[in-house]
């Protein structure tokens, strides 16, 4: 009980928080729209970074391992685990200079202030789940976009966010088409861990002293590679880092 009202008290204000971000930036981007893309990813690198420290009000704790393999301002194909809808701060609060690209469903680019406002002009892939090949055609564009601009692409090949922290199934014709339409870029694997946590009530309230653990793994070899081997070398990263955190010995070496 004692438990439980520490975490509404604390959540309180990061709600408040929350909200009067995501109106701040909202205006923000808007303004920023009017001088061109890049101004707006600025902007935009400005509320994910935010957003990340807003939750910092509940405790949350990140612990960000593997980021020297990331370059400033040059392009990648990141192809990560998916927790919870903070994952997406993380990238773009961690990777400022690479001003990450996400590929989310259309319904999410209306109705929320600020987010809806980047993933439909941030250059993000907006796809139809309904139609496969508008959403694959979405993703190779995104990727190309990210091979000229110098941008990274996050990919989560789960399709959906896992609620109990278990590393889904891959689906893995999205990333083929992304890393195929930009074969110049090199393939990061991530590894989220602890971020459902902090979702684990949609943030009604939101647990106090959550730890997050993010850790960026070294560009997988690409040459004279199938995409889909790419894709399955990330994968067992991604799995063998989790059972490393959590100390188990359940996977496949």
């Amino acid at each position: 009980m004692i438990r439980r009202i520490r975490d509404w008290v604390t959540t309180i204000p990061t709600l408040v928080a929350f909200g009067l971000t995501l109106v701040v930036f909202d205006v923000a981007g808007r303004i920023a729209l009017l001088f061109g893309r890049r101004p707006f990813e600025w902007v935009m690198a400005g509320l994910q970074w935010t957003l990340l420290k807003v939750f910092l009000l509940s405790g949350v704790h990140y612990r960000v391992e593997g980021s020297e393999h990331i370059e400033p301002h040059r392009g990648y194909l990141i192809i990560s685990n998916h927790q919870s809808m903070l994952d997406i701060p993380m990238f773009g609060g961690i990777l400022v200079r690479n001003f990450p690209k996400y590929i989310a469903k259309r319904e999410l680019g209306r109705g929320i202030p600020a987010v809806s406002l980047n993933l439909k002009h941030g250059g993000n892939a907006l796809i139809d789940r309904g139609d496969r090949s508008q959403a694959l055609e979405e993703i190779r564009r995104v990727a190309r976009e990210a091979s000229e601009r110098g941008t990274a692409v996050v990919i989560f090949p789960e399709g959906t966010r896992s609620r109990d922290g278990e590393l889904g199934r891959f689906r893995t014709a999205g990333a083929a088409s992304m890393l195929d339409a930009a074969p110049d870029l090199p393939v990061v694997p991530v590894a989220i861990d602890g971020s459902w946590k902090v979702y684990r009530n949609n943030m009604l309230p939101v647990p106090w002293g959550t730890d997050v653990r993010v850790r960026f793994g070294e560009p997988i070899p690409r040459e004279g590679r199938r995409s889909s081997e790419v894709i399955a070398e990330a994968r067992r990263w991604i799995e063998t880092t989790l059972a490393e955190w959590r100390d188990r010995s359940d996977v496949p070496s």
